[in-house]
């Protein structure tokens, strides 16, 4: 079950909006080989915005996504696509609701 999780906001360069929701959509084939990531999801939030939650059962799932592919490719291309370094915040699971719950 999901204890942890994390929150990343980005914000695009101008002109860069469909590079990084090209990317943001890619992604989940690389999120699908993460034994450890339990959920995760890619968002839009404005014309410019967007972001990423993920979740996890232990640090150790959590440790190894932020050292993994995604990250890897994201900070990759971050100076050429996003207008700020991404906003990571570390969160605490206190509740869910989930349709196979």
């Amino acid at each position: 079950m999901e204890k942890i999780g994390l929150l990343a906001l980005l914000e695009a360069r101008a002109g860069k909006e469909s590079a990084v929701q090209e990317l943001l959509e890619s992604a989940v084939t690389l999120a699908l080989r993460e034994e450890g990531t339990i959920s995760w999801f890619a968002f839009r939030v404005g014309p410019n915005t967007f972001g990423i939650f993920d979740t996890f059962a232990d640090e150790d799932g959590r440790s190894a996504h932020l050292n993994g592919d995604i990250a890897k490719t994201l900070l990759a291309r971050a100076e050429e696509l996003l207008a700020s370094p991404p906003q990571i915040q570390m969160v605490d699971i206190l509740a869910r609701k989930s349709s196979t719950t």
